[in-house]
């Protein structure tokens, strides 16, 4: 006996065995059972995710001879013969191979003629939006009033091609993509009664994919069934698909988190030998990122097939959340632009150093080539270094943080004007280094210290980043502390206010020396500019 492919063999024959187009089965389900069934009905959607299976289940629906039904018996010989193929009254057209105006025709001679076997004759056009406009005008007539007997069905991929002449004379319906999830469900459903022993993860390959279609779905679950042998396992799945291992996105994104050059570029070298396609390993990273910033902003999301719970949160402990959000920007942006590198293994390195030398300043700088590039990063806030406090470091041009900067501690005392070199100090980032930045220093009371935030910005005052800032100060002074944040109008010069001030008098005195020099100046002579 011949092989029968997943796709026709478990194509759905009722409704209810239908995935993921819950709106449309409702609506036809209804309108079949309270008898009030449109002539003409068009269904739209991507290719694979149940255009013309609706359509057939919908000719069965009318012609059943139990009566019409959102739920036809199956067994009496109308529904057999729909489900083979080889029902008379049902005149399934390609309208890809059947363009021309006298094929439309020929297919509307038949039209006032009563069916033969059931009770609708029923036209079913796919990829309707191949027909010419010669036969589009011919098709429009009998669309608007064609006999009682006859109804229409027609699919389409491309809506948009079809004149509105005819789109108004049809019911539409826009079937939607299929979730991956319920694609990777439905595969299980259907390895588990073909015997097939399968694991999750390669579920979740395949299902992504398929890309939104369950055809295309089933017909790589063949294929993948025939390349393991039987068998449906994560490794025949990736080498199949040629996708990325998840442990290569995790190993990056750890180096990434420790800022280590060597070990990024060492997985890069490894990778190589996977002979692995570079736009797969950043849309890997890519997802990763995303499933720890969801972790991030939903703490009770509890991760997937691919990456666990445990894993994502030990991520979502070292990464700030904007540093999650600078790196996926750049993944997606680097996959853009593979194509215009000198080849794939140089953007993807070019890409993930850019992640490196464009982090947040305050957070772990990487070493070598990415700590020189961030060195000319200009840093968020530099107020003047009062005498007391340790020199910037000559490599990166920032104030010690960490260890080396607790160390020091004792030496600045915690005062409204020593308050700006003491934030710059702190081992905080994101939301609590700009909580930090735009306080001013209103004094001390035992255990409990007073910061008061400016007006303007008290967005930034939440309960995790007022907890961050106060740990931290904490380290840094060498006891427990809370902090009190007061919001009004700042009488005294925050750190966030007094880098503006810097920021503008540098911009102010570029300006000064540009427009002194002579040779702009002879320019704005010669041209009036």
């Amino acid at each position: 006996m011949s092989y029968t492919a997943l796709a026709r063999k478990w194509r759905p024959r009722r409704f209810q065995e239908l995935t993921g187009q819950e709106h449309v089965v409702q609506a036809l389900a209804n309108a079949l059972d309270s008898d009030r069934v449109h002539h003409a009905f068009l269904f739209t959607g991507t290719r694979g995710v149940g255009k013309t299976t609706i359509a057939r289940i919908l000719a069965k629906c009318l012609n059943c001879e139990q009566g019409v039904s959102s739920q036809p018996c199956g067994v009496c010989s109308a529904c057999r013969e729909i489900d083979e193929g080889r029902f008379i009254d049902l005149l399934e057209v390609d309208a890809a191979s059947r363009t021309k105006i006298d094929d439309t025709r020929e297919l509307l001679d038949n039209v006032p003629y009563a069916p033969t076997r059931g009770r609708y004759k029923v036209y079913l056009i796919d990829e309707v939006h191949m027909l010419s406009g010669h036969s589009f005008n011919a098709l429009l007539k009998t669309l608007e009033e064609p006999p009682p007997h006859v109804k229409f069905l027609l699919a389409t991929t491309d809506p948009q091609k079809l004149p509105v002449t005819v789109l108004s004379r049809c019911l539409q319906f826009n079937l939607k993509r299929i979730p991956q999830d319920r694609i990777a469900e439905r595969m299980r459903v259907i390895l588990e009664a073909e015997s097939v022993p399968a694991d999750k993860i390669a579920l979740q390959l395949v299902a992504r994919a398929a890309d939104g279609s369950l055809r295309d779905g089933l017909s790589l679950l063949d294929q993948l069934i025939a390349f393991g042998g039987g068998r449906v396992d994560e490794a025949a799945a990736r080498a199949m698909l040629g996708t990325v291992d998840q442990q290569h996105a995790l190993r990056l994104l750890r180096a990434l988190c420790g800022a280590d050059g060597s070990a990024i570029f060492a997985e890069v070298a490894a990778l190589e030998e996977w002979a692995l396609d570079h736009g797969e390993v950043l849309d890997g990273l890519a997802a990763l990122l995303a499933r720890v910033a969801l972790l991030q902003a939903v703490p009770d999301y509890a991760g997937d097939e691919l990456y666990d719970t445990e894993t994502l949160a030990g991520l979502a402990a070292r990464l700030p959340t904007q540093d999650v959000q600078l790196y996926y920007q750049i993944a997606i942006m680097g996959r853009r632009d593979l194509e215009w590198a000198p080849d794939p293994r140089t953007g993807l390195e070019m890409t993930l150093l850019r992640m490196l030398a464009f982090r947040p300043v305050g957070d772990a700088l990487p070493s070598g080539v990415v700590r020189a590039a961030a060195s000319t990063v200009r840093p968020t806030m530099r107020p003047t270094v009062p005498p007391t406090v340790p020199p910037t470091d000559s490599t990166t041009g920032l104030t010690p943080s960490g260890p080396d900067a607790l160390a020091g501690a004792a030496a600045v005392s915690l005062t409204a004007e020593s308050w700006p070199q003491i934030v710059l100090r702190l081992d905080v980032t994101g939301l609590a280094r700009q909580l930090a930045a735009h306080c001013a220093f209103v004094g001390r009371h035992g255990d409990q210290v007073r910061l008061q935030l400016d007006r303007s910005v008290q967005q930034v005052r939440t309960p995790a980043a007022t907890e961050r800032l106060a740990a931290s100060l904490s380290r840094f002074l060498g006891s427990t502390v809370t902090v009190e944040i007061d919001v009004g109008d700042v009488a005294i010069e925050t750190p966030a206010k007094a880098d503006a001030r810097e920021h503008r008098a540098a911009v102010d005195h570029a300006r000064e020396s540009l427009e002194a020099d002579p040779t702009v100046r002879a320019l704005k002579e010669r041209f009036g500019a």
